[in-house]
């Protein structure tokens, strides 16, 4: 578990790059990505080459457990360690989903409008699960109540009924780096 692993990354010109992390840097990175898309207000660009490389690597780690002696203490330790992995994963997945499910149509809207090298929020998964739950929602509602309306009513406008990420709501954030001049101005009553 100590050797290095690749992570292929996009730069801002839509150029790919490998980076080699250690197992700890990836798991670091994975439970940034976890807390910054736990309390993001909107749904971040998707860490799909993370994610990848995390269930390699937990792959791996069983793998090896299989191969070690049962009963021993190291065995249940790293036991231990591979579900607290799996949970943090699980956890950053399952929060991605529950802001595609609250937010779809806007999130759809947005990867319409999105220029062409602009690195896409979704993964092709989750672009996939967010067309059919837009599709599966209109035709549910359209086999529910719309059929039940007058015609003139029988259109249903999701981008608009669907509520929008609230992006003026409270984040917190932690500086992990010491930084230099920084500024932060009070609020007024115009800017709210």
């Amino acid at each position: 578990m100590a050797e290095g692993l690749e992570v292929r990354e996009l730069d801002s010109d839509g150029s790919s790059e490998e980076l080699v992390l250690t197992p700890a840097q990836l798991l670091r990175s994975l439970e940034q990505a976890w807390l910054n898309e736990k309390f993001a207000p909107e749904l971040l660009e998707s860490k799909s080459e993370i994610v990848e490389c995390v269930m390699e690597q937990l792959d791996h780690m069983e793998s090896n457990l299989k191969r070690a002696k049962h009963g021993d203490l190291k065995v249940s330790i790293h036991r231990m360690e591979i579900e607290r992995i799996r949970y943090v994963l699980s956890s950053y997945l399952r929060c991605r989903l529950v802001k595609i499910e609250k937010f779809f149509p806007h999130i759809l809207e947005k990867e319409k409008s999105r220029a062409e090298g602009e690195p896409s929020i979704l993964s092709p998964e989750e672009f996939a699960f967010a067309k059919e739950y837009m599709a599966n929602t209109e035709t549910y509602l359209k086999n529910v109540a719309l059929k039940h309306m007058p015609p003139n009513l029988q259109k249903v406008d999701l981008l608009r009924l669907v509520p929008k990420p609230n992006l003026d709501s409270f984040v917190f954030l932690r500086v992990q780096e010491r930084q230099e001049n920084i500024l932060v101005e009070p609020e007024t009553d115009e800017q709210r």
